[in-house]
């Protein structure tokens, strides 16, 4: 399901983000926006990012493409590090980054709406803590005029394995935020969200499909086992889980539709 390329030169840039991810350009000739383990033991951090963004790309969310990225010997900043198995985002071109000053340039339109509508379900279906008011995690493609859905990091609540998922509140989801307010105006928001809420168990039985074979996918060197991930995915696909998650979905976006 994912693909494997290797650095082709040294590390870029860092950037000054709080998982300091590293932008490289690799054997495919593309380059990624790397994420990696920064601490000895298991990564569960990178673990949610595989999974998060499998999910979220048969959940039809834009998202950028992804590889395993090994950084070679030599193309890191400490000299005589082993090669490094990261998660890799490719990098998209003509976009912005959505936060509160950008926001003016974005263009309300339906496909913005279903856009966040779609995002915002799919939040509270991983349990995303990292998607919010203060927080977007999101691109703007300005050529589609579309959002793009970035960071998976913190589902599973911010990647808690040892324990079953807790939903999130109204306040830790993206409905609540200027971002929302400023698309919505004018569109039609019930007609949009009641396509949104129709699609859900179809995305949901999409997405077990890939679930099959993401704990197949994961790599031995992250140290996340076979059984951990497919007992945390299987809390994803519970009954009264999914059911939850609707209603909550349901009760938070009428509390922040504007009237």
């Amino acid at each position: 399901m994912i693909s494997s390329v290797h650095s082709i030169k040294s590390v870029e840039r860092q950037y000054a983000t709080g998982e300091e991810p590293v932008l490289v350009l690799c054997s495919d000739m593309y380059e990624y926006i790397c994420k990696y383990a920064r601490t000895s033991g298991t990564a569960y951090k990178l673990a949610s990012e595989l999974i998060g963004s499998l999910l979220a790309q048969s959940w039809g969310l834009n998202t950028p493409p992804t590889s395993f990225i090994e950084i070679r010997p030599g193309h890191w900043f400490k000299a005589g590090e082993h090669g490094i198995l990261a998660f890799g985002s490719r990098r998209v071109d003509k976009v912005i980054d959505v936060n509160p000053t950008t926001i003016g340039g974005i263009k309300p339109s339906v496909n913005t709406l279903r856009n966040i509508l779609d995002i915002a379900l799919y939040d509270l279906w991983v349990a995303n803590e990292d998607r919010n008011a203060n927080n977007a995690n999101l691109m703007y493609d300005i050529e589609q005029g579309s959002l793009i859905s970035i960071d998976y990091g913190c589902i599973f609540n911010t990647a808690m394995y040892d324990y079953p998922m807790s939903q999130l509140t109204s306040t830790d989801t993206i409905l609540a935020s200027d971002l929302f307010q400023h698309i919505q105006k004018g569109y039609p928001v019930d007609k949009v969200s009641s396509k949104v809420v129709n699609q859900f168990y179809r995305n949901i039985a999409r997405c077990k499909h890939v679930a099959r074979k993401i704990a197949h996918e994961m790599p031995v060197q992250w140290g996340v086992t076979f059984d951990v991930v497919q007992t945390k995915l299987g809390q994803l696909f519970d009954n009264r889980w999914c059911e939850s998650v609707l209603n909550n979905y349901k009760e938070f976006l009428a509390e922040n539709i504007i009237k």
